[in-house]
């Protein structure tokens, strides 16, 4: 059994939401152990008690930076520091940065040349080229908005993508059968397993920004794909629908 990533979450608190760590915690725990995690900001900010009440209950360390001058981010310089000493530290094996602040894309592209993955959630109005750089990238608002769905029965479940608005996406319809192209077998049968390893290397998609836990449940949904259940319904194959 192979050793679990080690994990670096680094919090970006001036802009992102507190209401979605839980939910960030609980999507990193997919690949690994977060034993770093750590909160940047000015605590004396009364715009980050938010964030106060959630370090303690989540084990996150906060990173005092005092705001020295006016106009200039010093959370932002703080952070990248950070990242550094723990890249050269060579004790963490991943990264996750949450933040929506794209002044962040060039140290992922730094940490990806050092050979490690980034892991980014930040609020749907990030940038593009910072989601672009991550590997994945989730919308935290879809991780809050399930985080309520556990304590409030009342809430509505947040809407999946239809068959047809799937469909409609001709970047994701072309990168999903991409995937299956690149991974399938001389017969046009894909693993499930290799095809999520492809899109997970090309690409800052997840399925949770389109409703799904799962790959292989927006794969269902989108009806694009033939699917056979093999090894007594334990690993799933995908087949170009076309074909």
């Amino acid at each position: 059994m192979s050793e679990r990533k080690r994990i670096a979450l680094l919090i970006d608190c001036d802009n992102v939401s507190h209401n979605s760590i839980e939910g960030v915690l609980e999507e990193l725990a997919k690949y690994g152990m977060v034993n770093v995690r750590h909160a940047h900001g000015d605590w004396n900010n009364s715009s980050l008690s938010g964030w106060i009440n959630r370090l303690h209950p989540n084990a996150i360390r906060p990173m005092q930076q005092f705001a020295y001058t006016k106009g200039k981010n010093a959370t932002d310089s703080a952070m990248i520091i950070d990242a550094m000493d723990l890249l050269y530290s060579g004790s963490i094996d991943a990264f996750a940065l949450m933040t929506s602040d794209s002044d962040f894309t060039p140290l992922v592209l730094r940490i990806l040349e050092s050979g490690l993955p980034v892991y980014g959630f930040g609020e749907k109005k990030t940038p593009q080229p910072f989601v672009d750089a991550c590997s994945p990238f989730i919308f935290t608002e879809n991780l809050a908005q399930e985080e309520k769905e556990k304590t409030d029965n009342t809430s509505t479940k947040k809407a999946k993508k239809s068959k047809a608005e799937l469909r409609r996406d001709n970047a994701l319809v072309k990168l999903l059968r991409t995937a299956v192209e690149q991974s399938s077998e001389d017969d046009g049968w894909a693993h499930m397993s290799h095809v999520g390893h492809y899109i997970s290397n090309n690409s800052s998609f997840s399925s949770i920004n389109y409703g799904y836990r799962k790959l292989g449940d927006l794969i269902r949904a989108s009806e694009l794909f033939d699917i056979e259940m093999r090894n007594d319904g334990s690993v799933m194959y995908i087949k170009d629908a076309r074909k």
